[in-house]
């Protein structure tokens, strides 16, 4: 990987994420090239446009500054950079940092997403970044254009190039939709979508919040990580060992999921990132030489911040099935807080839960215990526990830029570990494409019966039952005007 070898051999590409965070002297392959010099002529970019952008000195069409940003992408272009700005939004410095500044994600094709988006905001003050490596995907490109239509119909058709820019590849369709090519910043097949928040993808938007220096620190964390895998052994490589654990689990001990348990509210959407970084990657059923596999590969993977999920579902994981779990605790809270008087602060009281969890699994409870404390017979099933459930603890120091660069890349490298083990092809993602062809299908259906009247034809009887229902109701919007959220 970390010489630009094609091992996503079902697309012919090189796998070079490491690449996006490498130090600009470092000398990281594809196609006998050294990416890294294009790299940092990107992140250069970023800098100098994010701090233009931040001073005040780029301003709108009514002369305004900007300080409101609307990133408009989907899966790998949306989930990573948003896990990222969550959890910097109550670290000190990053909030200091982006003070009197808004950043908001568009993922959803759903109007109702749009709306929450855009809700509050001013055109004459909001920039649009748009995020798509082709600039053809279906759902950010209708979302792009609903948003466009937002800062049109306010500030008229000139605002684009002052309102809008763009992370693409396709210059030619950037400049089609009216954004400025120069106001476009690149990145390569050789990054998959879910691994690409270290590249513009998340870089841009997350410098136009916090600051390009804050986000290089985020990158050096997620380097310090790329160079251990490297340059370990195995018998102390932290993903290395890692992936091997998940491997045990789920091929050997037939355990089907994972839960991911951040004992840190600031890390609330690092599960519904690594669900896409880890179930993309591995959801897999062939070999990377096309051959059935004959054991179970990949997790199901989901989680909340603890204490909430103790509140949840921990009931399963105690005493119904087993799902080895990550919990993951801090020892220096963003955000720190004691009353006089209490017993313990609040993060002691957080963190309380944290060490006692994993005992509670490992140990259980059992009958004798019960009995020597004088339970009622008829409750004592209910109330044992099997023990010997497997986790594991990440303890990190403090959770700056740096650390959640560290952390993002620990997930990264165990998941890519794993797909090696198992023989699979991580880094590419056939499986999405079944449900967007047949969406185009879809699409055609419904312009025409709503356009032309015509009868639902062609769809299994379960799915032309639902259409027809579903076209048999008068559109809440008509199909001859422009129709924005009312927010």
């Amino acid at each position: 990987m970390f010489k630009g070898e094609k091992i996503n051999t079902t697309e012919n590409r090189s796998v070079l994420h490491v690449a996006l965070r490498a130090p600009r002297d470092a000398v990281i392959n594809s196609d006998g090239v050294n990416v890294v010099p294009e790299v940092w002529a990107v992140k250069d970019k970023i800098k100098q446009f994010s701090e233009t952008f931040r001073s005040g000195s780029w301003v709108g069409a009514t002369g305004k500054p900007l300080t409101n940003v609307v990133s408009v992408g989907i899966g790998g272009s949306f989930l990573g950079p948003l896990f990222v700005h969550t959890a910097l939004q109550t670290d000190p410095e990053a909030a200091e940092a982006a003070k009197g500044r808004q950043l908001r994600f568009l993922a959803n094709v759903d109007p109702v997403d749009v709306a929450r988006s855009i809700k509050d905001l001013d055109p004459a003050t909001t920039l649009v970044v748009v995020v798509s490596k082709t600039f053809t995907t279906a759902e950010t490109m209708l979302n792009a254009r609903t948003i466009k239509e937002w800062i049109v119909s306010s500030l008229g058709p000139q605002a684009v190039s002052k309102h809008m820019i763009a992370v693409s590849t396709n210059l030619k369709l950037v400049k089609e939709f009216g954004i400025d090519p120069n106001n476009a910043f690149a990145f390569w097949d050789w990054v998959g979508g879910r691994y690409s928040v270290c590249s513009a993808v998340g870089v841009l938007p997350l410098s136009l919040q916090y600051g390009f220096p804050i986000v290089q620190k985020f990158l050096e964390g997620a380097s310090s990580i790329d160079n251990h895998v490297h340059t370990s052994s195995f018998e102390k490589n932290i993903p290395v060992l890692l992936g091997l654990l998940s491997v045990w689990n789920v091929s050997f001990l037939g355990y089907p999921a994972r839960a991911i348990l951040p004992y840190c509210q600031a890390l609330e959407k690092l599960a519904p990132h690594i669900q896409q970084l880890s179930m993309e990657s591995n959801g897999k059923g062939v070999s990377i030489d096309g051959v059935r596999l004959p054991f179970e590969a990949g997790e199901i993977d989901f989680g909340e911040p603890g204490t909430n999920g103790q509140h949840s579902f921990y009931q399963l994981i105690h005493q119904g099935r087993v799902i080895p779990c990550d919990f993951i605790g801090v020892i220096k809270s963003q955000q720190p807080v004691y009353l006089k008087g209490e017993t313990v602060s609040n993060h002691d009281e957080l963190m309380s839960n944290f060490f006692a969890q994993p005992d509670a699994l490992a140990y259980g409870k059992t009958p004798e215990q019960l009995h020597s404390e004088k339970v009622p017979e008829n409750l004592i099933p209910h109330k044992t526990f099997q023990g010997n459930r497997p986790s594991l603890s990440f303890l990190l120091s403090s959770l700056s830029a740096y650390e959640i660069g560290q952390l993002l890349s620990i997930y990264e490298h165990r998941i890519a570990v794993q797909g090696f083990i198992w023989g699979i092809n991580s880094f590419d993602q056939w499986g999405v494409e079944l449900g967007k062809s047949l969406a185009s299908t879809v699409r055609k259906q419904l312009h025409a019966s709503r356009m032309e009247g015509k009868p639902v034809e062609g769809f299994n009887p379960s799915s032309a039952s639902l259409l027809t229902r579903f076209l048999a109701v008068k559109p809440s919007t008509p199909y001859d005007t422009t129709v924005l959220p009312k927010v």
